[in-house]
């Protein structure tokens, strides 16, 4: 092996570990990542909002069985 191709190899594995380096942060950046699930949302939503208004009602009957549990319960215990 000549010393240009290990030049070469060693350019080609610091572009890798540079690309790796850089999946990595990307994925530890919480910021880019709620911005990405924040846009995946919002196309599903738009794309398909029937799923999305069935959930938050049945999140608003939930949260409303709480709150009715939570006033009227005996606590005579």
């Amino acid at each position: 092996m000549t010393e240009d191709d290990i030049q070469a190899s060693v350019a080609v594995t610091r572009a890798k570990l540079g690309n790796t380096l850089d999946e990595i942060e990307d994925k530890f950046n919480v910021p880019k990542q709620v911005g990405a699930l924040t846009r995946r949302a919002q196309a599903s939503f738009e794309q398909n909002r029937t799923p999305w208004i069935v959930g938050a009602t049945g999140v608003a009957i939930a949260v409303a069985g709480l709150i009715a549990w939570a006033l009227f319960s005996s606590d005579d215990d």
